[in-house]
Protein backbone atom coordinates (compact mmCIF):
# COMPACT_ATOMS: atom_id res chain seq x y z
CA UNK A 1 0.00 0.00 0.00
CA UNK A 2 1.41 3.35 -0.99
CA UNK A 3 0.16 6.18 1.21
CA UNK A 4 0.91 9.86 1.21
CA UNK A 5 -0.11 12.68 3.46
CA UNK A 6 -2.31 15.46 2.21
CA UNK A 7 0.72 17.76 2.25
CA UNK A 8 2.23 15.63 -0.52
CA UNK A 9 -0.67 15.63 -2.98
CA UNK A 10 1.36 15.48 -6.19
CA UNK A 11 0.63 11.77 -6.55
CA UNK A 12 -3.10 12.27 -5.97
CA UNK A 13 -3.31 14.30 -9.13
CA UNK A 14 -2.54 12.54 -12.41
CA UNK A 15 -0.96 15.68 -13.85
CA UNK A 16 1.70 15.66 -11.12
CA UNK A 17 0.60 19.12 -9.98
CA UNK A 18 1.05 19.73 -6.23
CA UNK A 19 -2.40 21.29 -5.91
CA UNK A 20 -5.71 19.49 -5.64
CA UNK A 21 -9.24 20.82 -5.76
CA UNK A 22 -11.54 20.49 -2.78
CA UNK A 23 -14.10 19.14 -5.24
CA UNK A 24 -11.70 16.29 -6.05
CA UNK A 25 -11.47 15.40 -2.36
CA UNK A 26 -15.22 15.41 -1.77
CA UNK A 27 -16.66 11.96 -2.26
CA UNK A 28 -13.29 10.22 -1.86
CA UNK A 29 -13.63 7.00 0.10
CA UNK A 30 -11.97 6.51 3.48
CA UNK A 31 -10.69 3.11 4.63
CA UNK A 32 -9.85 1.67 8.05
CA UNK A 33 -6.46 0.11 8.88
CA UNK A 34 -7.88 -3.29 7.91
CA UNK A 35 -9.12 -2.03 4.54
CA UNK A 36 -12.80 -1.75 5.42
CA UNK A 37 -14.55 1.22 3.86
CA UNK A 38 -15.56 3.64 6.63
CA UNK A 39 -17.33 6.22 4.50
CA UNK A 40 -16.36 9.14 2.32
CA UNK A 41 -15.18 12.74 2.60
CA UNK A 42 -18.29 14.89 2.46
CA UNK A 43 -16.53 18.22 2.92
CA UNK A 44 -13.19 19.79 3.74
CA UNK A 45 -12.65 22.61 6.20
CA UNK A 46 -9.98 25.25 5.61
CA UNK A 47 -8.58 27.62 8.22
CA UNK A 48 -9.12 31.09 6.78
CA UNK A 49 -6.15 32.67 8.53
CA UNK A 50 -3.51 30.10 7.53
CA UNK A 51 -5.11 28.65 4.39
CA UNK A 52 -4.45 25.12 5.67
CA UNK A 53 -6.92 22.30 5.13
CA UNK A 54 -7.54 21.19 8.69
CA UNK A 55 -10.52 18.81 8.66
CA UNK A 56 -12.00 16.22 6.40
CA UNK A 57 -15.67 15.79 7.25
CA UNK A 58 -16.30 12.07 7.05
CA UNK A 59 -19.80 10.83 6.28
CA UNK A 60 -20.30 7.26 7.44
CA UNK A 61 -23.01 4.81 8.40
CA UNK A 62 -26.60 4.89 7.31
CA UNK A 63 -27.92 3.85 3.93
CA UNK A 64 -27.76 6.08 0.85
CA UNK A 65 -26.96 9.03 3.10
CA UNK A 66 -29.98 8.53 5.36
CA UNK A 67 -29.17 8.04 9.02
CA UNK A 68 -25.50 8.69 8.43
CA UNK A 69 -23.18 10.51 10.80
CA UNK A 70 -20.65 13.21 10.04
CA UNK A 71 -17.37 13.60 11.91
CA UNK A 72 -14.77 16.27 11.38
CA UNK A 73 -11.45 14.43 11.41
CA UNK A 74 -8.16 16.32 11.55
CA UNK A 75 -6.72 16.01 8.05
CA UNK A 76 -3.45 14.78 9.54
CA UNK A 77 -5.23 11.47 10.27
CA UNK A 78 -5.84 10.86 6.56
CA UNK A 79 -3.24 9.52 4.15
CA UNK A 80 -3.95 9.18 0.46
CA UNK A 81 -3.49 5.63 -0.90
CA UNK A 82 -2.89 5.77 -4.65
CA UNK A 83 -3.68 2.08 -5.12
CA UNK A 84 -7.13 2.50 -3.53
CA UNK A 85 -7.70 6.00 -4.88
CA UNK A 86 -8.91 6.87 -1.41
CA UNK A 87 -7.77 7.88 2.04
CA UNK A 88 -6.61 5.48 4.71
CA UNK A 89 -6.79 6.32 8.38
CA UNK A 90 -5.58 4.48 11.44
CA UNK A 91 -9.01 5.04 12.99
CA UNK A 92 -11.53 2.26 13.43
CA UNK A 93 -15.30 2.53 13.11
CA UNK A 94 -15.53 2.20 16.91
CA UNK A 95 -13.16 5.13 17.42
CA UNK A 96 -15.24 7.26 15.07
CA UNK A 97 -18.43 6.31 16.87
CA UNK A 98 -16.86 7.22 20.24
CA UNK A 99 -15.35 10.53 19.10
CA UNK A 100 -16.34 13.73 20.90
CA UNK A 101 -19.87 14.63 19.88
CA UNK A 102 -20.10 17.70 17.70
CA UNK A 103 -23.03 20.03 17.37
CA UNK A 104 -23.74 22.67 14.76
CA UNK A 105 -21.35 25.14 16.42
CA UNK A 106 -18.25 22.89 16.24
CA UNK A 107 -16.57 25.18 13.69
CA UNK A 108 -16.42 28.00 16.26
CA UNK A 109 -16.17 25.85 19.40
CA UNK A 110 -12.48 25.86 20.35
CA UNK A 111 -13.21 23.62 23.36
CA UNK A 112 -14.68 20.92 21.08
CA UNK A 113 -11.79 21.35 18.65
CA UNK A 114 -9.25 20.93 21.48
CA UNK A 115 -11.00 17.78 22.77
CA UNK A 116 -11.23 16.40 19.24
CA UNK A 117 -7.55 16.94 18.49
CA UNK A 118 -6.61 15.35 21.83
CA UNK A 119 -8.90 12.38 21.10
CA UNK A 120 -7.36 11.82 17.66
CA UNK A 121 -3.81 12.44 18.91
CA UNK A 122 -3.13 15.29 16.47
CA UNK A 123 -1.59 18.65 17.35
CA UNK A 124 -4.11 21.49 17.10
CA UNK A 125 -3.85 23.39 13.82
CA UNK A 126 -4.06 26.79 15.52
CA UNK A 127 -0.83 26.41 17.52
Amino acid sequence: MQTQSFADTASTNPTGNSLISGKAIQGTRVYSPTGDELGHIDDVMIDTSSGKTVYGVLQFGGFLGMGSDHHAIPFGKLKYDTSREGYVTDLTREQLENAPQQDDSWREDRDWQQRSHEYYGVAPYWL
